[in-house]
């Protein structure tokens, strides 16, 4: 496959392809990333309940939107690993340091959910 062609086409086609790698992305994450099935675990629930216990939809929008950005970060930390596993397995220096500020880069997206919750719910 040309791989400048199918990044040039425009329109309905880039829109279902591109779709398609986004949906075979998340198939990827849910078959072999656990931390990414375990925060999608606690995550639906919480967003499901959000509605119902926020005192209002501002409020509702800032706690479902932490969750979804606690995944996101989580998608795109294991992008970061996938690639500086498909790289080189043994212990490199700067492929560390990539996992490690990926892996940080989670633990402040879970630190600002969990604030933005608190404030939220504070009463």
């Amino acid at each position: 496959m040309n791989v400048g062609h199918a990044k040039s086409s425009g329109g309905w086609r880039r829109i279902l392809r591109a779709g398609g790698y986004s949906l075979a992305g998340l198939r990827a994450a849910l078959t072999h990333e656990a931390a990414f099935r375990q925060e999608l675990a606690v995550g639906l629930p919480l967003m499901a309940l959000a509605p119902f216990i926020a005192p209002g939809r501002w409020a509702a929008w800032a706690m479902i939107g932490s969750i979804l950005l606690v995944l996101i970060v989580e998608l795109l930390n294991s992008a970061i690993e996938s690639v500086a596993d498909a790289l080189s397995t043994d212990h490199h220096p700067l492929l560390g340091r990539a996992k490690d500020m990926g892996s940080a880069a989670v633990l402040l997206s879970l630190l600002l959910a969990a604030m933005t919750w608190a404030v939220a719910l504070w009463p």
